[in-house]
């Protein structure tokens, strides 16, 4: 049995955001149904590098799904909607603000299609002047904190690699749906989910928010940069926590080679040692955290001066000889190639009938007594025929019709 056994999900979202959500649910065990237009959700033909097969781009973020197809412009189309509708757990769309409501289908006339349904939603925003704005992975980054706060303080904002506007509110959105799923074992009732791109990154930027309100009482101390002003500044590598950390260079100088350290006070001298400056463990400008906070620069190039000597998987090593929190600079080659993240389920090949076999991430969330079994992404409309005959009791020939009539 799976988590989400017997959940019946209707999955109205493209692009990354919603798709990132509803294949989280899919992997633990609900039946998503991906309804698409029939000329299908936009990323199948992004990015493609295999002619005439679905990109990437969509495969890495439907597994596990179900796809039909459905005119919603038509009114045959609508009714059939209705209907699945009724026989549906959870809703999950995240077109632009108002565009289901237009289609005809407000959140009163779907309560009354199905008092117990979860409608989930993704948005650029929240309610407010930015409500009808429209909403990208980076400018979700840069309207809710991360820019501003990455990059070299000499340098300008910068986005980050990781898509926390986009699959950040995928997951946000999926620990909602949970929520509201399970409020619905005790009341019956159903309810809107709400979740906005912007307010899920803020939510991941907190600590800089954090440090916005310190920075009232004075500079941060733990920041590496010569001046502060009335915001928090970028401040390149460093580890924006309660323990100083930097990424420090390693042979032989390549655009990955590089370890991130974090120095905790008792780490300090193993530290110290390794580099090969043991007189700074006694030292009363070096001893103390305090005393450091002050030249944090010059610590961790005196770090980088030891480890420019060696590889980072050597200074993996003799640090964590020591319980020294530290961690190489993985590049995507060294990821998607990496054995131990094979070995726990989270690079996965996956066979797919048009462009063979691809890697993707697997599920991230282990659940002891429902293990995940990535599958391959649905093709366009496959499963058309049979989701219209377990639910709606379409037969072939009702099916034919449809589909001369251009519904399907």
């Amino acid at each position: 049995m799976t988590a989400l056994e017997g959940i019946r999900v209707l999955d109205m979202t493209h692009v990354q955001s919603g798709p990132s959500a509803t294949q989280i649910l899919a992997w633990l065990g609900a039946d998503v149904v991906k309804l698409e237009a029939p000329t299908g959700d936009i990323t199948r033909k992004q990015l493609r590098d295999v002619e005439d097969a679905d990109s990437l781009y969509f495969t890495m973020l439907n597994c596990n799904k179900r796809s039909i197809t459905l005119n919603m412009k038509s009114d045959k189309g609508k009714e059939l909607f209705t209907r699945l509708v009724a026989s549906s757990d959870v809703l999950v769309e995240n077109f632009g603000p108002g565009t289901v409501d237009r289609m005809g289908f407000t959140w009163d006339k779907l309560q009354e299609i199905n008092p117990g349904l979860i409608y989930a939603s993704i948005k650029g925003f929240g309610d407010g002047p930015y409500t009808h704005y429209k909403a990208y992975e980076v400018v979700a980054q840069a309207m809710g904190g991360s820019m501003s706060t990455t990059g070299f303080e000499d340098g300008p904002p910068l986005a980050t690699g990781a898509q926390i506007g986009d699959s950040g509110t995928g997951i946000h959105t999926v620990a909602g749906i949970l929520a509201a799923l399970l409020q619905r074992n005790n009341t019956g009732q159903g309810q809107r989910v709400s979740v906005a791109m912007q307010h899920a990154v803020l939510n991941l930027c907190r600590v800089k928010l954090r440090d916005q309100q310190r920075l009232g009482h004075g500079p941060l101390r733990e920041y590496p940069n010569a001046e502060f002003g009335d915001e928090v500044p970028r401040s390149g590598n460093a580890s924006g926590g309660g323990q100083p950390g930097w990424a420090v260079r390693c042979a032989p100088g390549g655009a990955n080679d590089y370890i991130y350290v974090i120095v905790q006070p008792q780490g300090w001298a193993p530290i110290a040692r390794l580099i090969g400056r043991p007189e700074l463990i006694d030292d009363p400008d070096w001893a103390t955290p305090e005393a450091r906070l002050s030249k944090l620069d010059k610590m961790f190039s005196l770090i980088e001066e030891w480890t420019l000597g060696l590889d980072k998987w050597s200074v993996l090593a003799q640090l964590n000889e020591h319980n020294v929190p530290c961690g190489p600079i993985l590049s995507t080659k060294e990821i998607i190639e990496d054995t131990s993240l094979a070995d726990n389920d989270m690079i996965v090949s996956v066979q797919h009938p048009d462009r063979g076999e691809f890697k993707t991430v697997g599920c991230p969330i282990k659940l002891s007594d429902s293990p995940v079994q990535v599958e391959s992404s649905p093709l366009l409309g496959e499963h058309t025929a049979e989701v219209f005959a377990e639910r709606l009791d379409i037969d072939e020939s009702e099916l034919a019709e449809l589909k001369a009539n251009g519904v399907i």
